[in-house]
């Protein structure tokens, strides 16, 4: 079962680029963030007509995930639970061939300190509690997404050029710590742990990617359940040098 995460920065100007790297990498699920538009916006037919079944929790212009799967989901729960005033889409969670997936797409916090911070820690905070419950429930578990959080300094072009950025901030990564602490394996740091250049995030901006300036703040935590059966875990870097991508690569794991 290969199951990816992507963060398409917008599906209206991601359409092409989304459709090709399916055709090719035939993922039997792929949970997209930032897909900035409402759920009747969402180019929902083009992608099912390449055989995928689509759920989405969309909003206008900003955030938004989806799921989309070669078997049909069930969806879970639409929103991290923990916050009713909360109206941000930024996580679904579906059942999808026996796996709970959650697609996830953890606040930025920038700038920091303030309110954008604040946010984003409670969020984690909400996150972690959802975590926890699911893996109390021994479901097998996937929490798939762009997490906004470099956890450590090698997944970091420069740490001098990035000190002051929410991403890697002590209190987000002790936040994202503490959820990978209950028991959860970090897919892609697992199968490569000596990779020092393991990125999943070029900016548009400086040159990033001919610099190969990166981040490493895509990630896949996956429940012993699951651990137990990843055979394999990669970035598709050739995608973020396609004309007009994502500033984000598509990350993807495989389970036996």
């Amino acid at each position: 079962m290969r199951i990816a995460t992507f963060n398409v920065n917008g599906i209206a100007a991601r359409l092409p680029r989304l459709l090709e790297w399916l055709e090719s990498r035939k993922p039997d699920v792929a949970c997209l963030q930032e897909v900035k538009c409402v759920d009747e916006r969402f180019p929902a037919a083009d992608i099912e007509a390449l055989g995928y079944h689509v759920l989405v929790h969309g909003q206008k212009s900003f955030n938004g995930v989806a799921i989309l799967s070669r078997e049909p989901a069930t969806e879970v729960q639409r929103g991290l639970p923990g916050d009713d005033a909360d109206e941000q889409a930024r996580y679904l969670e579906a059942d999808v061939n026996g796996v709970r997936i959650a697609s996830i797409y953890l606040p930025n916090g920038n700038p920091q300190p303030g309110p954008k911070f604040d946010y984003k820690l409670a969020w984690m905070k909400r996150l972690e509690a959802r975590a926890a419950l699911l893996l109390a429930s021994e479901t097998p578990t996937v929490l798939a997404g762009d997490y906004n959080v470099a956890p450590e300094d090698r997944d970091v072009f420069s740490m001098k050029a990035m000190a002051n950025d929410a991403l890697v901030q002590p209190e987000s990564r002790a936040a994202l710590r503490r959820i990978v602490h209950q028991g959860w394996t970090e897919a892609l740091r697992a199968v490569h742990p000596a990779d020092d250049h393991l990125y999943t995030f070029w900016d548009y901006q400086a040159g990033c990617w001919p610099r190969n300036a990166g981040l490493r703040i895509d990630h896949f935590l996956l429940c012993p359940r699951v651990a137990d059966r990843l055979t394999n875990a990669t970035v598709d870097r050739e995608a973020r040098g396609a004309e007009k991508a994502s500033d984000h690569a598509p990350v993807w794991i495989e389970i036996a």
